[in-house]
């Protein structure tokens, strides 16, 4: 029996964005479907976000709104947001929504309220944002080739530079336009060096790279101005090859196209013109901001022989002060077993916190068994 006294506090973290288990034989539909046209996403869109309720958020420059699709809507909400040109757009757990702007700030703003209760101000546009489990946010200063971070737990400006010397260069302290950025669980940085041709990895306090994809990467994929890169469950990578018209990903076997495949440039369903960012959502489906066609195209999961999970890792302090993380897989429609704990869900959709004396699991947790 699982015994709660040995506990001083149980927590499960989860992110707030979609991380698939995929197969290395998944396979998607080729031809995508346009989940919003120019009419919704604007000129140009340039930044798309799902979050692991299958909302989808849009940031739209032409008419400085984010748009704001629930899962199962037909049409979106919008949230103006003044004169901003949103480029980029990263979304809480709390449903707090971040848009780093072509006015060189970082805004947040809350569903429903039309006040502005953040700004973060910066020396130029941030064309990226991510914000990761430690509450800090990561920013791409593409023209000044740095990646930098400020946590949102401080109460004063101070940023940090995680990357980039601040001239633009092929060595590995040093990036040339870095667009797209992720932080995994281990609070590594990957940065998409857009002008360099390859994906970087920035360790946690190193300020020499490692080139994971592109140029300089040995036996890898050749790319053409990547501008954003996600992780999926196991790691590897998904890259959005805008130079070369494509969505590109890793696997156990190495690199392989995934759609846009013909490299060339069109609006045709299989095609995609000068794509930008990437997301998934909790199927697996993935959405593409295709940018020189004015539109979000749709690529939906055909084929995947493992099964879809949410992987978020919980931690367990003891009274001794010993730390152990653990790691949960919230399987769609499966069991996952830890011990003598058993846990039935469909989906963790929200950051759960568990604390000792049973006051813990939160109701949208469904069919929790202690034994």
């Amino acid at each position: 029996t699982f015994n709660f006294s040995q506990l001083t506090s149980f927590s499960v973290i989860a992110i707030s964005f979609n991380r698939p288990k995929l197969c290395s034989l998944a396979v998607w539909n080729s031809f995508g479907s346009t989940f919003a046209g120019q009419n919704l996403a604007g000129v140009a869109p340039l930044a798309v976000f799902v979050n692991a309720n299958n909302t989808v958020y849009l940031a739209n420059i032409q008419y400085s709104t984010i748009e704001v699709w629930y899962q199962g809507s037909g049409s979106p909400i919008n949230i103006f947001v003044g004169a901003t040109l949103p480029y980029s757009i990263f979304v809480t757990m709390a449903d707090d929504i971040y848009t780093g702007t072509g006015d060189i700030s970082v805004d947040k703003w809350v569903l429903n309220n039309t006040n502005n209760p953040f700004t973060l101000n910066v020396s130029e546009p941030c064309f990226y944002v991510f914000i990761d489990t430690n509450n800090s946010l990561h920013c791409s200063l593409s023209a000044s080739h740095q990646v930098i971070k400020r946590s949102l737990n401080s109460s004063d400006n101070n940023v940090l530079v995680v990357a980039g010397t601040g001239c633009p260069g092929f060595m590995l302290d040093m990036l040339d336009y870095p667009l797209g950025i992720f932080i995994d669980d281990n609070f590594n940085v990957y940065v998409a060096d857009s002008n360099n041709n390859r994906i970087q990895l920035f360790q946690p306090g190193e300020l020499n790279g490692t080139i994971m994809a592109g140029n300089g990467a040995p036996e890898t994929v050749i790319l053409n101005y990547p501008t954003d890169v996600v992780l999926d469950a196991d790691g590897y990578l998904f890259i959005v090859d805008s130079g070369n018209n494509r969505i590109v990903g890793s696997g156990p076997n190495g690199f392989r196209c995934i759609v846009g495949c013909s490299g060339a440039s069109g609006s045709g369903p299989t095609q995609l013109n000068g794509p930008q960012s990437i997301a998934f959502d909790s199927n697996g489906n993935i959405y593409v901001t295709d940018t020189q066609n004015n539109r979000v195209q749709n690529f939906v999961l055909i084929n995947n022989p493992c099964n879809l999970t949410t992987t978020t890792t919980a931690t367990t302090t003891t009274m001794s002060n010993m730390t152990t993380t653990l790691q949960f897989n919230f399987s769609q429609a499966t069991t996952t077993s830890m011990g003598n704990i058993t846990l039935i869900s469909n989906r963790l959709s929200m950051l759960i916190l568990c604390i000792i004396e049973f006051k813990c699991f939160d109701h949208q947790l469904r069919d929790v068994i202690i034994s």
